[in-house]
C-alpha cells in the first residue's frame, strides 16, 4: 500500500474514534489557539506573514519544523490530522509534493499563494524578493478576512504595515546592491533567481532548483571555467545545505566561500529571529562577497 494511503487510513482511523466532526466544516482545532480560527501554513515564508497579518485574532500552525529542509517534507498522521482539522491552509503548489497532496485529499479550505507569488517557470523561491512576497502578504490578508470577517480591518491594516516593512528593506537592498565590482552570484543552487532579478545580478547555480541535486564533472568543470573567466570573488553556499560542492569550487577557483539563507526555515543557528533579520544578514554578507561599496 502506498505511504500515503497508509497515512490517510491512520488518519481516518482516529477523526473515527474520537467521533466525527458536525458537518459543514472542520472540528474546531485543540490545544493553543482555543477558539479563534486555525491556520495551518506549509513553510515558514508563509507562516512569517500570516503571522504577521494576523496577529492574535487566529492561531497559526506550521508543517515544517524549524531547521528542517522543506522541500522533502514528509507529513506524520498528526500533521495531516492538523491540516485535514484547520479552517485554512495557506500553502505554496509544486514546492512540497506531500503538502499538495495532502491538501487535495484533506483540506476543507486552502489557499495556494502561486497565483499571486507570480512564478517565474518552475522556480518557488518568490519570497527572496520582498516585493513579491508583500503581494502575496496583501492576498493572505484577504483570505484571512473572509475567514474571520469582524478582522478584516486589523488583518489590512497589518498587510499594510508588512508592505511598508518589506518596501523598506527593498530600498535597503537596492541601495545595497547599487555598486558592486561583480554581479555575477555564484550559488549552491538556484534558490536566489527572484532576488538577483530584483536587484540586477545574474544567478549561476551549481545545481538546479532542488537542493540535494549533485552536479556532473562536467556541469562542475563548467562552472569553475565561469568563474575563473568573470573573476566571480565569492562562492554562496547556504544553510541547511551541505557547503561540500561550494567549498571545492571554491578551493579549484581561489574564490572564497560564504554563506547565504534561503530563509526556507528559521532556527536557533539562523542569523536573525525573522525573516527581515535574516534577510538583512543576507544583504551584508552580499555587499561583502561580490563586494559592493
Amino acid at each position: 500500500m502506498p505511504v500515503w494511503a497508509v497515512l490517510m487510513a491512520a488518519v481516518v482511523a482516529a477523526v473515527t474514534l474520537a467521533g466525527c466532526a458536525p458537518s459543514g466544516g472542520p472540528a474546531s482545532a485543540s490545544g493553543p489557539g482555543g477558539d479563534r480560527p486555525q491556520v495551518v501554513t506549509s513553510f515558514y515564508p508563509l507562516q512569517f506573514v500570516t503571522e504577521r497579518i494576523a496577529g492574535d485574532a487566529v492561531a497559526v500552525h506550521n508543517l515544517t519544523k524549524p531547521g528542517a529542509e522543506p522541500h522533502d517534507l514528509e507529513l506524520t498522521p498528526g500533521d495531516v490530522a492538523q491540516l485535514a482539522d484547520a479552517d485554512l491552509v495557506v500553502y505554496l503548489s509544486g514546492f512540497q509534493p506531500a503538502v499538495d497532496t495532502a491538501v487535495a485529499q484533506q483540506a476543507h479550505t486552502a489557499y495556494d499563494v502561486a497565483g499571486s507569488a507570480d512564478l517565474a517557470a518552475k522556480d518557488p523561491h518568490f519570497w527572496l524578493d520582498p516585493i513579491r512576497l508583500a503581494t502575496v502578504a496583501d492576498s493572505v490578508a484577504e483570505r484571512l478576512a473572509e475567514l474571520a470577517p469582524d478582522n478584516a480591518a486589523a488583518f489590512r491594516r497589518n498587510a499594510s504595515t508588512l508592505r511598508n516593512d518589506l518596501r523598506a528593506l527593498d530600498t535597503e537592498y537596492k541601495a545595497g546592491l547599487a555598486q558592486c565590482a561583480s554581479t555575477d552570484l555564484v550559488t549552491s543552487h538556484a534558490a536566489f533567481g527572484y532576488l538577483a532579478k530584483r536587484y540586477t545580478l545574474t544567478q549561476r547555480g551549481i545545481t538546479g532548483l532542488r537542493p540535494e541535486d549533485e552536479p556532473s564533472p562536467g556541469a562542475l568543470a563548467k562552472i569553475a571555467d565561469f568563474v575563473t573567466s568573470h573573476h566571480v570573488r565569492t562562492i554562496y553556499s547556504e544553510t541547511l545545505v551541505s557547503p561540500a560542492v561550494a567549498k571545492t569550487l571554491a578551493r579549484e577557483t581561489g574564490a572564497r566561500t560564504a554563506v547565504l539563507d534561503p530563509i526556507e526555515g528559521i532556527d536557533d543557528a539562523s542569523a536573525g529571529a525573522d525573516y527581515l533579520a535574516v534577510m538583512r544578514a543576507n544583504l551584508a554578507t552580499l555587499r561583502e562577497g561580490q563586494p559592493c561599496r
